[in-house]
């Protein structure tokens, strides 16, 4: 199984969450080997709990303030799910961050999964715009199951 932690505030991580879920189905009536997706999502009504199995972070990109290399910047609306993480040992249980963003914002594109992977320790394992194409759903599902079979 692969297990995905996310947050969504404009809905795009949702709809990519969602897309991922129906291409795993899909794959599993193929080959009943490849591994489903659980997706929970969080928010600011999320309460603190122990992550007992390792998962993946969702994370899109929101930030205020510099330009996110050499004069700052600060991460907004995403802190539930970064706290969510910090919470007790969940850190430990996380296999690696895939982020979103918008390509227009050039050296912030992903920049806060990038910042997640750092201070949690795990890989930046990959990034999609926006909602994503379908072959960005292909991608990111073959990199998370790689991970899980392994």
């Amino acid at each position: 199984m692969i297990k995905i932690l996310y947050i969504s505030i404009s809905g795009n991580t949702r709809s990519f969450i969602k897309r991922l879920i129906d291409y795993a189905e899909a794959q599993q009536e193929k080959d009943t080997e490849a591994p489903r997706v659980l997706a929970v999502e969080i928010d600011d009504n999320t309460l603190p709990a122990l992550e007992e199995a390792p998962y993946f972070a969702f994370v899109p990109t929101y930030l205020e303030g510099g330009n996110g290399v050499d004069n700052g910047d600060q991460e907004i609306l995403t802190e539930s799910l970064r706290e969510y993480l910090a919470y007790k040992d969940n850190a430990t249980r996380c296999l690696g961050v895939v982020g979103s963003g918008n390509k227009n914002f050039n050296r912030q594109y992903c920049l806060t999964a990038k910042q997640y992977a750092q201070a949690f320790d795990v890989p930046f394992l990959a990034d999609y715009e926006l909602r994503g194409t379908t072959s960005d759903i292909t991608r990111v599902y073959d990199i998370l199951k790689g991970i899980v079979l392994a």
